[in-house]
């Protein structure tokens, strides 16, 4: 290159000279020397400038000059006005390849010296220094990535990256893949496109971060493999910037499967069995069984699944109960009998729940016969009797006789037909009393002095009345 180079300036002047007889009115032009460099880049998207060329004019002849930047044969790819100029050329714009600085003097007008064509072909008085050759080498170069940071609670829920983008316009690498590492650079995995990094269950990796990267390399390079670290890899290998995904590590109750459960309230023991719990992803230094009603009031607290399956939910009348499973750390507030489970307070988690139907059995009471009654309001005892209970076919675990108004206020509950036979109706004073017999299953609700039969809740049966008078 150089020579044909210096033979192109050389013939330029032989023919200046033969155009003048007179030697000494020839115009001579002279562009003098430069030095630096020479320079090496790597292409690698990152901007690579010259700098420290210096420029020798002592002997510099020439009305004109200007800067050239020519590739390796001589086409011209840049005329920097100043040295300023030059050193603010970005090569690593360039590509691969290299690149040549030329500083030249010329008078008047010359043909050729333009961008595109070929400093060889410049004719007119034209002279070019010595050249300073810029090497740019091709390296590996992965570009970049955006997206994201991400963060996740690990849950047992998916969690995938979305919205991530490659700007490769710089890239370079006949290979390429995406890398997963752990925040100390140990790779986790090796997905070949971005669909693949989205398709990622980072919930899967448990509490910690990650750092997704985008590599381009050529040929064989070692270390590229899972359980490897991506610093040790080595070869013509280039990573991008990382995108950063933190998993924090949250209580987590798991998930419980089993029932639903359907029970009668009939005073056989009803109780629940093959409950499992999956708490492969479940996190928190504490944990119980809950039992709630279907409005969440905390009915019980089993510390194990064997006590819950030993839970006799017989005992707890008509209605729906729910199982859960809770995992918590100290300091939870409002986890007590008698409390509501919604008003949790402090880093705790339930898991699903399942429920458990209580519908209530057969309850019959039977029939009532004897009176009606009528007594006067004397001072004088007045106390019934000859009724007699029909129970044939009377159904219920438990069993009591009521005596009410005749708007069904409770004011007495006998226990036997001796006690009923035994109260002295003349001391309730004018009005009607009604005589019920009663059979009733666990969990009956109203059943006591001052409320109202009429409300009574649960599995229940009242028997017919007999009515008493007193006048």
């Amino acid at each position: 290159m150089f020579k044909k180079l210096m033979l192109g300036v050389l013939a330029i002047g032989l023919i200046a000279a033969s155009c003048d007889d007179d030697d000494d009115n020839v115009p001579v032009v002279n562009a003098g020397e430069i030095s630096g460099g020479p320079f090496e880049f790597d292409v690698d998207g990152e901007a690579d400038m010259v700098t420290g060329i210096t420029l020798n004019a002592t002997n510099a002849i020439g009305e004109n000059s200007t800067w050239i930047v020519t590739d390796d044969v001589g086409m011209i790819l840049g005329l920097p006005p100043t040295i300023e100029a030059v050193e603010g050329v970005n090569f690593d714009d360039a590509g691969a390849g290299t690149c040549l600085i030329w500083y030249a003097r010329y008078n008047g007008a010359v043909t050729g010296l333009e961008m595109g064509m070929n400093a060889n072909d410049v004719e007119g008085e034209f002279d070019l220094s010595n050249s300073i050759t810029v090497l740019r080498n091709q390296v590996a170069n992965a570009g970049s990535i955006a997206g994201g940071p991400f963060e996740f609670d690990v849950d047992g829920e998916p969690d995938m990256v979305t919205g991530i983008t490659l700007d490769d316009t710089n890239a370079f690498g006949e290979n390429s893949t995406w890398i997963v590492t752990d925040d100390q650079g140990m790779i986790l995995g090796l997905p070949e496109t971005l669909a693949a990094v989205e398709g990622v269950n980072f919930d899967d990796a448990g509490a910690g971060t990650c750092l997704i990267w985008y590599a381009r390399y050529n040929g064989m390079v070692t270390g590229l493999e899972m359980g490897m670290n991506a610093n040790d890899v080595t070869g013509e290998f280039d990573l991008s910037n990382a995108i950063t995904v933190v998993r924090n590590q949250v209580v987590n109750a798991g998930k419980i499967t089993g029932g639903p459960f359907t029970t009668t309230v009939d005073g056989t023991p009803d109780m629940v069995s093959g409950i499992e719990l999956d708490d492969t992803n479940a996190f928190g230094t504490n944990s119980t069984w809950v039992i709630t009603d279907d409005a969440l009031n905390i009915l019980g607290l089993p510390p194990t699944l064997a006590d819950v399956e030993n839970v006799n939910f017989d005992d707890a009348g008509p209605g729906t109960c729910l199982i859960w499973y809770l995992r918590y750390e100290d300091g939870l507030q409002g986890l007590a009998m008698g409390m509501n489970a919604g008003d949790l307070q402090g880093d705790f988690d339930l898991s699903n729940s399942i429920e458990v139907v209580r519908e209530c059995g057969m309850t019959e009471a039977g029939t009532l016969s004897g009176g009606p009654f009528t007594f006067t309001v004397d001072g004088t005892p007045d106390m019934v009797s000859g009724i007699m209970l029909d129970a044939t076919g009377a159904s219920g675990t438990n069993s009591s006789w009521i005596i009410t108004d005749d708007q069904g206020m409770i004011l007495g509950l006998p226990e036997t037909l001796a006690a009923v036979e035994g109260v002295d109706f003349d001391e309730a004073g004018v009005g009607v009393c009604l005589i019920w017999y009663i059979r009733y299953e666990a969990g009956l609700k109203g059943l006591e002095m001052g409320m109202n039969a009429n409300e009574l809740e649960g599995c229940f049966d009242l028997s017919n009345s007999i009515t008493v008078n007193r006048e």
